[in-house]
């Protein structure tokens, strides 16, 4: 049968961003879908479909015997010459699809089947692209909230954040154009979309950011030990060079501050401390108590991992923070407890 599909497939495949190979492959299988109701034998169907040259056949093939046992594989001799008058035994007897039905049957597969394929290989590729891509900066214009959920689109793409994923100043408006970090890829299952979930929240979106910002950390000349952080408020990045002449702790602040304050701008006024990472718990907890000025770090109870910090009243409540956040971010980067004493 001539049929005339392959600018329809080229078509297709060109909008939806899907192989050739792939539409083909999605009218062949719902071709066999459809013809194996017609064919009342369980016969194998097979199908010759040869779109760029406009060449469609699908047909069943039974080997002509004299007793015939499994009707879907063998055909006797006086029905075999009904359909070929000059059938022999041992030949194999081939069945067309007759040229009405099968183009019924075309019709039906490229409106219906190739439809869902086609949305089925899309999502493949969504879920292709991003999955490994966990861990990056993607960023998307602000459509609209659903369920709890900020809706961006990035090329052509939902990408779903989540209200917790969101700093607390976070308000955009349709159009707003918004960072985050891909933080997990759902697969999509029974038609659904792959679901792409990114965050602003994470302490990966603001070790991303960082590595945009700052070239020494980019090209691995600083390193990031660690990050933690209270969302919106405070974040603490403990870093650390081999390189004698790197100042880690300036260089990732730049001058005048620039590279951190393009960095807290973007979290929303999220103040950033940078500290330098150490192997020594108390020299650690020290840095990490930064801005706060430290007299003396000791170990309180080495079993039960607590630390003794001792300020100067002036610095008490800066070492503490507002709502106790300062003291709490410390003790998390550092793993140990930290109790705060004020200097007599």
């Amino acid at each position: 049968m001539k049929i005339n599909v392959w600018n329809t497939i080229l078509q297709l495949s060109k909008e939806r961003g899907v192989e050739p190979s792939v539409i083909i492959a999605a009218i062949e299988e719902s071709l066999h879908v459809a013809a194996s109701k017609f064919f009342t034998h369980g016969e194998t169907v097979q199908i010759l479909f040869r779109p760029e040259k406009g060449e469609l056949r699908v047909y069943t093939e039974r080997k002509i015997v004299e007793a015939p046992s499994d009707p879907a594989l063998e055909v006797g001799l006086e029905e075999a010459r009904l359909e070929n008058p000059s059938a022999e035994l041992g030949e194999t007897l081939e069945n067309d699809l007759p040229s009405d039905t099968l183009g019924r049957i075309a019709a039906q597969a490229a409106k219906q089947v190739i439809v869902q394929k086609v949305r089925d290989a899309e999502q493949e590729k969504i879920y292709d692209e991003y999955a490994p891509r966990v861990g990056e900066i993607v960023a998307g214009v602000f459509r609209r909230t659903e369920a709890g959920v900020d809706v961006l689109e990035a090329n052509k793409t939902d990408v779903l954040l989540p209200l917790r994923e969101k700093l607390p100043g976070d308000r955009f408006e349709r159009g707003d154009r918004v960072r985050a970090v891909i933080t997990q890829v759902r697969r999509g299952y029974k038609g659904q979309e792959p679901q792409v979930i990114v965050s602003r929240a994470t302490p990966k979106f603001l070790e991303r950011l960082l590595s945009l910002e700052i070239p020494e950390i980019s090209n691995r000349t600083i390193e990031i030990k660690d990050i933690v952080r209270q969302p919106g408020e405070r974040a603490k990045v403990a870093v650390l060079t081999h390189e004698r002449d790197v100042d880690p702790v300036g260089a990732c602040i730049g001058l005048k501050g620039a590279r951190i304050l393009a960095i807290s701008k973007e979290l929303g006024g999220e103040k950033i401390d940078i500290i330098v990472w150490s192997a020594n718990p108390a020299q650690y907890a020290r840095a990490a108590l930064s801005p706060a000025r430290i007299e003396n770090v000791v170990i309180a109870d080495k079993n039960a991992m607590v630390l003794q910090a001792l300020v100067g009243p002036d610095q008490l409540s800066l070492a503490i923070g507002k709502k106790g956040i300062n003291v709490k971010l410390a003790s998390k980067l550092v793993g140990w407890k930290i109790a705060i004493q004020p200097q007599s």
